[in-house]
């Protein structure tokens, strides 16, 4: 198995893997801007085929996130759409896959002072990534000393690379303290998210998670658990969270594409519930895995087949 896939797709078409090159000097500035997308491709349950979960809405994203760091991404959806796929079969992908497309400012350097003359230019590459779902993963985690962006400091809400460092701080923090995960406060103290996901809790048959004005990522895996959770009858409120509220919760997951489900059973020592995932979560992790594995026609409509 090689260390890497043949292709990966650049600026409107497939490149060699070892031809995807730029100059050293195109880094560090051009990348401040930089906005990107995490998508998960998932094989079958047969194995014989294989999906990428809420491509269209993925892309959306991107192109939204773009749109608010001032990069003029000319491709449409439907564009992207068939990039992917394209890249997808071009290195005969057939596992669970993490594909990773990237905007970054382009031009020269005079160019990327000036918001009316930036230029996009984009890359897109993949690399395999077994689900954890029904694994058994747990983490520890524990409220971090740093503070979550706020809307008036950077977008939280999109996919941009620089937001990436204030959820890369509080990881360090946490794995240095030996957790295994960060939760990050907002401005005003009250529950934001992980680095990279959405945290969502249980409580009294609730479930419970930080509105999208609480400096959260506008989630697309989030808001597929929320459909999920209601049509299971599960009540879904979202609405502002106090720390201590995590400790008294029965059931704390978190949720991202990265994340998919993962169960945090303990934080800031504070066992969670029982200390173990529970009903809900597993519930929720068992339906997520049967949908990405395209044994859930309720659903299909959110996978994408690549063959």
């Amino acid at each position: 198995m090689t260390a890497h896939p043949e292709y990966l797709w650049r600026n409107g078409e497939l490149v060699k893997w070892e031809d995807a090159t730029i100059h050293l000097t195109d880094l560090a500035w051009g990348a401040v801007g930089a906005v990107f997308e995490g998508i998960r491709a998932y094989t079958t349950a047969d194995g014989q085929g294989l999906n990428v979960f809420r491509l269209p809405e993925h892309m959306q994203r991107l192109r939204d996130s773009s749109r608010l760091v001032r990069l003029p991404l000319s491709y449409s959806v439907d564009d992207l759409i068939g990039f992917t796929i394209e890249l997808l079969r071009a290195n005969n992908v057939h596992e669970d896959t993490y594909i990773f497309p990237l905007v970054h400012i382009g031009g020269d350097h005079a160019q990327r002072n000036d918001p009316r003359s930036l230029v996009a230019a984009m890359y897109m590459r993949h690399n395999p990534s077994v689900t954890h779902l029904c694994t058994g993963l747990a983490h520890h985690a524990r409220v971090s000393s740093w503070t979550r962006i706020s809307d008036n400091v950077m977008p939280p809400r999109i996919k941009n690379i620089s937001n990436y460092r204030n959820g890369q701080l509080a990881n360090y923090e946490a794995k240095l303290d030996g957790y295994d995960s960060a939760i990050l406060l907002g401005p005003q103290g009250k529950v934001s998210e992980a680095p990279g996901a959405c945290l969502m809790m249980v409580r009294h048959g609730k479930l419970i998670t930080p509105d999208t004005t609480s400096g959260i990522l506008d989630s697309i895996t989030r808001n597929a658990v929320i459909t999920l959770a209601t049509d299971l009858g599960i009540e879904v409120v979202e609405r502002t969270v106090d720390r201590t509220e995590l400790y008294l919760a029965d059931e704390v997951f978190l949720c991202g594409t990265a994340a998919e489900i993962t169960s945090i059973t303990q934080i800031d020592h504070f066992a969670i519930g029982s200390g173990e995932m529970g009903p809900v979560t597993s519930q929720l992790e068992s339906l997520l895995l049967s949908i990405f594995r395209g044994e859930n026609a309720d659903y299909a409509h959110w996978l994408t087949p690549v063959y």
